[in-house]
């Protein structure tokens, strides 16, 4: 009687066994962690003045400009078994939404292109100039979404999950980002 049971249950240890490693076949990717998909490289125009205080005497301007370096991707170490549905060659994947990797801006990138300075004025000082990189650096992680960097860093992975999956074997590929649903029928 006991091998009977045990025979019964065979099959069905080494089906879910199958589906398993399959499953484990899908999560090597999360040994990618943040996989950058996109760079997009923006350049940011700074100007200021501070003409509006009565008590000093002359104008003080200045124009700088920028090229920063946007990384964007997706962080695939966050992906998990319960993200993952397979069924026969369709294969369903939920991650999270694409975000921004890395945002750098190099020294030699910055440059003052313009700067007035009136006779009783000081000029502006390197610490001047840090405060307004800093914000002209908020204003352009501020204006990711407008400019489309995570939807593109999106789709690209989408691209690459694609060939991925295909390789394995896959023919239908569903893949969710959060909310947002990519169909990839593999031809």
């Amino acid at each position: 009687m006991k091998y009977l049971i045990w025979l019964l249950f065979c099959p069905f240890l080494l089906c879910c066994g199958k589906k398993l490693d399959r499953v484990q076949e899908v999560l090597t990717i999360r040994n990618m962690n943040d996989l950058a998909t996109v760079e997009y490289v923006v350049t940011k125009i700074i100007k200021t003045n501070d003409n509006k205080t009565w008590y000093k005497i002359g104008d003080r301007k200045i124009l700088m400009s920028c090229q920063a370096s946007i990384k964007a991707g997706i962080d695939f170490s966050a992906l998990k078994p319960e993200n993952i549905t397979i069924n026969g060659d369709e294969i369903s994947l939920q991650l999270p939404p694409a975000k921004m990797i890395s945002l750098s801006i190099r020294p030699e990138d910055i440059s003052v292109q313009y700067e007035d300075v009136g006779v009783f004025r000081q000029s502006f000082s390197q610490a001047e100039k840090d405060l307004l990189l800093s914000q002209g650096e908020e204003q352009i992680k501020s204006s990711i979404a407008s400019l489309g960097v995570l939807n593109t860093a999106e789709t690209n992975a989408s691209v690459f999950l694609t060939q991925f999956l295909k390789k394995l074997g896959y023919k239908k590929i569903n893949i969710r980002f959060g909310d947002k649903a990519i169909t990839q029928p593999v031809g």
